[in-house]
């Protein structure tokens, strides 16, 4: 009798439900259960954009201030030299620059002649084929600048003159009316060989000399409009 009661007594203890009360890990987290859960890593950070650029046309027609930064003379320089200047002053449309004071601008020498005697000025003209500007390089259409020399025809009547007058007053004073026939054709023919002999005033153009020419045709540029 004892014996059984002692049976029972050990399958009810065997059968009694786990009460530990300690936290459980959760299935497949490795959380446990009721811990606080963790913050939700920050969403990625936006990356700034980047700058944004739009098209401009600058209208033929547009005036082009510039100033040169290499010289060019009209004895000196040869057809074909490059040449460079910078903007003066910045291009802006509808009140936005488009290209900026002090952009380059290129070019080449079209034409250079040296003075020649009695006839032929001398004369040299320019032509700009690019300009940079915001990083970008652009052809360009302009107008050929150019400078001549200027015109002698009244210093040179001047000196035959002078030339004329010095020998008729010479050619009286040795043979009478004669002698100043004589001394009138002789003095004008030296005014004349002075003439012949000179050469007329060269055009020269210093580096940081003032050039303008225009646009021939429109020309597009890539302008950035944000900071």
């Amino acid at each position: 009798m004892a014996l059984g009661a002692a049976f029972v007594a050990a399958a009810c203890s065997s059968s009694a439900p786990n009460t530990d009360t300690s936290t459980s890990l959760e299935p497949d987290t490795g959380v446990r259960a009721g811990a606080p859960a963790k913050p939700q890593a920050s969403a990625a950070k936006t990356e700034p954009a980047g700058p944004v650029f739009r098209e401009v046309t600058i209208p033929a027609g547009t005036s082009l201030p510039l100033r040169l930064t290499t010289a060019v003379a009209s004895d000196t320089s040869r057809v074909e030299d490059s040449i460079s200047a910078e903007l003066t002053n910045p291009v802006t449309i509808d009140g936005r620059e488009v290209l900026p004071a002090g952009a380059k601008v290129t070019g080449v020498v079209a034409t250079a002649d040296g003075a020649g005697r009695v006839k032929g000025r001398a004369q040299v003209a320019l032509l700009f084929t690019s300009v940079s500007g915001g990083g970008q390089r652009y052809d360009i259409n302009t107008e050929l600048f150019s400078r001549q020399a200027s015109a002698t025809k009244g210093e040179d009547a001047t000196k035959i003159g002078i030339g004329a007058g010095a020998g008729a007053a010479i050619g009286a004073i040795l043979g009478g009316k004669k002698g100043a026939a004589e001394g009138a054709a002789v003095g004008g023919g030296a005014g004349t060989g002075v003439v012949l002999a000179t050469k007329g005033d060269e055009v020269r153009l210093a580096s940081g000399a003032d050039v303008t020419t225009r646009l021939t045709a429109p020309l597009t540029v890539r302008v950035r409009v944000n900071n």
